[in-house]
């Protein structure tokens, strides 16, 4: 078990300071540090590894304290048995792939360093690229010798920081297959950071949310991207539309409320939030959860049906993004995503007079 609770503070590049405020366990596993660019997740993986110290607070692995400030305890990073990937993996260009993973072995016997060498080559299957050097292999393997260089040492914890940037998924996943089976006998905690939303969800066990050097949510990846409770956090987790309201009514026997869009008519309903009638609030509402009609829909489930035009379609890889004005007065636009058969079967054009679907629990009430 990895805990921590510290706070730390710089300033940023003009007059403001950033403070990271921080308590969090992180269990044997591989633990999602999600948010978006600024949350602090890389600080974080610094403090714990040692690279910066924090002004207040206490780090432990297990029964070993890293860092207290009461007794000014603060062991340096090659003490703390904290392995750090980053993101630019760090390999020594001149080095072959066995000296890359052999590098942190200088105190062991020569056989004893080639025995662990071997070992965690074959667990990250690229025993048969030993003899390479970085350049002759390609990024999936450069990453599996980073891993394998970082675990060779046996830590006490793993710290990843966006370490499959330009991989794609499929790699990313075996990467990840291999790393599962090297921990299901070792169990040490493993803190893998991103703000690439599905990376979280194909990727972690549990997601810790940061966002402005604050925990913002914890859980399993669904509970935390589904429902974000904060505006910069559902951005990170692809919301795209956000919506200014006023809450015109409570209805707590259906578990539901009715927001006033801004400058408009129109009402939808979400479910019932810590908010009262006349409060201003912002609805965030992913394009993809949105059906869009060119005719009035009848006898639906869900709640919300809002008339609309079309502003103007956009194609982007294999949806076609629609943007749709829901008001006469001051401009209320939601983002539709749609397929191209949809487009060609329901002869979707700018101009056309369209209705939108909103299930009442793919509303979701955030903070700015």
């Amino acid at each position: 078990m990895l805990a921590a609770q510290f706070k730390f503070s710089r300033f940023t590049p003009g007059p403001a300071l950033f403070t990271l405020d921080v308590s969090l366990q992180v269990s044997p596993g591989i633990t999602i540090l999600f948010g978006p660019s600024g949350a602090g997740k890389s600080t974080l993986l610094d403090c714990l590894a040692g690279l910066q110290a924090p002004q207040q607070g206490r780090i432990s692995i297990n029964e070993h304290l890293l860092f207290d400030a009461p007794t000014r305890l603060n062991l340096p990073p090659q003490a703390r048995r904290t392995a750090y990937v980053f993101q630019t993996l760090a390999l020594f260009p001149h080095l072959t792939a066995e000296e890359n993973v052999g590098y942190g072995l200088a105190g062991l016997s020569r056989d004893a360093r080639a025995s662990r060498v071997r070992e965690i080559l074959q667990a990250f299957g690229i025993e048969k690229l030993g003899r390479r050097k970085p350049s002759e292999i390609s990024g999936g393997e450069r990453q599996r010798v980073a891993l394998a260089r970082s675990l060779v040492t046996q830590p006490r914890a793993l710290l990843l920081d966006e370490p499959f940037i330009g991989l794609d998924a499929h790699i990313k996943s075996a990467v990840m297959d291999d790393l599962r089976a090297w921990n299901a006998s070792r169990q040490i905690p493993i803190l893998l950071v991103t703000h690439n939303r599905e990376e979280v969800s194909a990727l972690g066990e549990r997601v810790v949310a940061l966002d402005h050097g604050r925990i913002v949510g914890e859980g399993t990846p669904l509970e935390v991207l589904e429902a974000p409770r904060r505006r910069r956090l559902a951005q990170a987790a692809g919301f795209e539309n956000f919506l200014r309201g006023t809450v015109a009514d409570l209805r707590e026997l259906d578990g539901v409320m009715r927001i006033r869009l801004n400058g408009t008519p129109c009402e939808i309903e979400v479910p019932l939030g810590y908010a009262s009638v006349g409060d201003a609030v912002c609805i965030a509402i992913r394009a993809g959860d949105i059906l869009l009609a060119v005719q009035p829909p009848h006898g639906l489930s869900a709640r919300n049906v809002v008339e609309g035009k079309i502003v103007s379609l956009e194609s982007r890889s294999t949806l076609v993004q629609a943007r749709v004005s829901c008001s006469a007065g001051p401009p209320v636009e939601f983002l539709v995503h749609v397929t191209p058969s949809a487009v060609r079967e329901l002869e979707l054009t700018a101009g056309q007079r369209v209705w939108l679907v909103l299930k009442t629990h793919s509303c979701h009430l955030v903070e700015n």
